[in-house]
């Protein structure tokens, strides 16, 4: 039986009298790609911190490549590679400078060109980091966390800050680097990135993992689908019956059910029947987005009116 990369149970971190994380647990398998997914201080970093063995824990039982972090075996710094959310680095060295620089750290470095290659920065190669776009400094950043070809990758909000394109490029070099067997701990705040990258993805908040699971596993949580279309005065001019489902946010109107094919059947008949057009019109499962959100409150709900 395989070994997990990571494994995690009862992990708790207080600094004085704050809870940070408050009693968690998650396995990762080898060669998948696990996301720890909430905003900001939801305690994701300092997860990260404990497992990548910068901080100690409170208490609660850590297992990263079968070592003990708190002990910071050198075996274990070799095979994992970080990525830090800002890596300090020479900006007028080249590209090929820095990577070689990093190389002569470990025993058995992946070659440049290889690194080079996964990563995109080919034709940066001789390029000083200080002329490096903002998209190009992030995949450097990854370039050197995987200098060492390690078997598990720690990568902290990779995208953040990134454009559009450069975050698919992003994307993309994280694929390919699951592709080539790597396990990879993601951490993000954006939700359509955990739902690209991740095979499983844990929904962290306060400390705490409200959910965790696969995409699907996470949307059978409620099995609704969201109906969005906008409609002139939508709080006056929509039924009844298709009321008692609506959000109505000024025009737009966002119906959700369990039963989407009776829903749209009362909704497109009433349409027809009174000659109005149901702009962008669309049909698609819940989102993490909204799976994270109901979590949410519904605990803070449960919190509020169980008794002391």
């Amino acid at each position: 039986m395989i070994e997990p990369a990571i494994e995690v149970r009862g992990l708790k971190k207080s600094y004085g009298d704050s809870e940070a994380v408050r009693g968690i647990d998650f396995v990762i398998n080898r060669g998948e790609v696990f996301a720890l997914l909430g905003p900001n201080g939801a305690g994701k970093t300092t997860i990260m911190e404990i497992l990548e063995g910068y901080i100690q824990r409170t208490s609660g039982h850590v297992s990263v490549l079968g070592f003990d972090p708190d002990s910071s075996p050198e075996d274990l710094r070799s095979r994992v590679g970080i990525v830090l959310q800002e890596t300090g680095v020479d900006p007028y060295l080249k590209v090929g400078e820095i990577i070689k620089q990093f190389s002569g750290f470990y025993q058995n470095p992946k070659p440049i060109n290889d690194i080079l290659d996964v990563t995109g920065l080919k034709e940066q190669r001789d390029t000083r980091i200080r002329r490096l776009s903002g998209g190009q400094r992030r995949r450097l950043d990854v370039a050197l966390g995987i200098v060492g070809d390690p078997e598990l990758l720690f990568l902290d909000e990779p995208t953040t800050g990134l454009d559009p394109y450069a975050r698919r490029n992003t994307w993309n070099m994280i694929a390919s680097l699951k592709e080539l067997g790597k396990t990879i701990l993601l951490t993000t705040h954006y939700m359509d990135e955990a739902e690209v990258l991740a095979d499983r993805i844990a929904l962290l908040n306060s400390g705490i993992i409200e959910a965790e699971g696969t995409l699907g596993e996470l949307r059978a949580y409620k099995n609704a689908t969201i109906i969005k279309f906008e409609l002139d005065d939508a709080v006056n001019r929509i039924p009844v019956e298709i009321s008692k489902l609506a959000n109505v946010i000024g025009n737009e109107v966002k119906l959700e059910t369990t039963t989407p094919i009776s829903s749209l059947a009362i909704l497109t008949s009433w349409a027809l029947n009174e000659e109005i057009g149901l702009r962008g019109l669309s049909v698609q499962q819940q989102s993490l987005d909204e799976i994270f959100i109901e979590l949410v409150e519904g605990r803070e709900t449960y919190n509020r009116v169980r008794p002391e």
